[in-house]
């Protein structure tokens, strides 16, 4: 039995969408985005109390990106991962692991925009750092796929998950228009069936609103 603990529009939707790709049985447990995470029995399973937890084979795993390589490995006949050996092997990790840099700065902003519920709490040049931060991350991507084509490796992978995913999140702060390639290939895969399995149900998003821009400076 594979089960997940996941919270709608989290950095937990990449590793439900690789579930579904995978085509596996699994048990979804939706969590609450709020103190409930920080409960012993989670932090029994995420000691930093975030999600995905993921109970697999009798243990329990945190971290995205270690699942969605363990995953891979597990069943690498699905070709989702790049095995040891393989000659996408470096890149495969190198953009597997930068999918972690986007989400850094998408979670900045959705603290920014989402947590700190005072006005005065909240940061108009973090906003915009962060929001400027994303945009030079879209660009590598789009420079990326200007050598590799349809996809970030030599077709679908795992790396179109995970980078995928922080696209979804990051495009809630910071456009990608102007950016052919990269809106292209985000077309592409956001129309796969098992990515639009993993999207929340209209009632439990986490983001109301489809973007959030960034403050003006006070004075500019």
């Amino acid at each position: 039995m594979i089960r997940i603990h996941h919270v709608p529009q989290s950095r937990s939707m990449r590793v439900l969408w690789l579930l579904e790709e995978l085509g596996l049985p699994f048990e979804l447990v939706t969590e609450r985005f709020d103190k409930s995470l920080r409960r012993e029995e989670y932090l029994a399973r995420s000691p930093a109390g975030r999600v995905p937890a993921l109970e697999i084979g009798g243990e329990t795993m945190f971290e995205s990106g270690a699942i969605l390589e363990y995953l891979c490995e597990l069943y690498p006949d699905r070709g989702l991962g790049r095995m040891r050996g393989d000659a996408e092997r470096r890149d495969y990790l190198v953009w597997l692991h930068f999918a972690e840099t986007m989400s850094h700065h998408g979670a900045a902003l959705t603290q920014q925009h989402l947590m700190l519920r005072e006005e005065h709490m909240r940061s108009p040049i973090i906003m915009q750092l962060e929001a400027a931060r994303l945009g030079k991350c879209f660009a590598a991507i789009e420079a990326r796929l200007a050598l590799s084509g349809e996809h970030l490796l030599d077709g679908f992978s795992a790396v179109d998950i995970a980078v995928g995913q922080a696209v979804y999140i990051g495009r809630h702060f910071r456009s990608t228009e102007g950016l052919a390639r990269l809106e292209a290939w985000y077309g592409r895969i956001t129309a796969r069936d098992a990515f639009r399995r993993a999207l929340p149900e209209e009632g439990a998003r986490l983001y109301t609103q489809d973007f959030y821009p960034a403050w003006e400076m006070p004075g500019v």
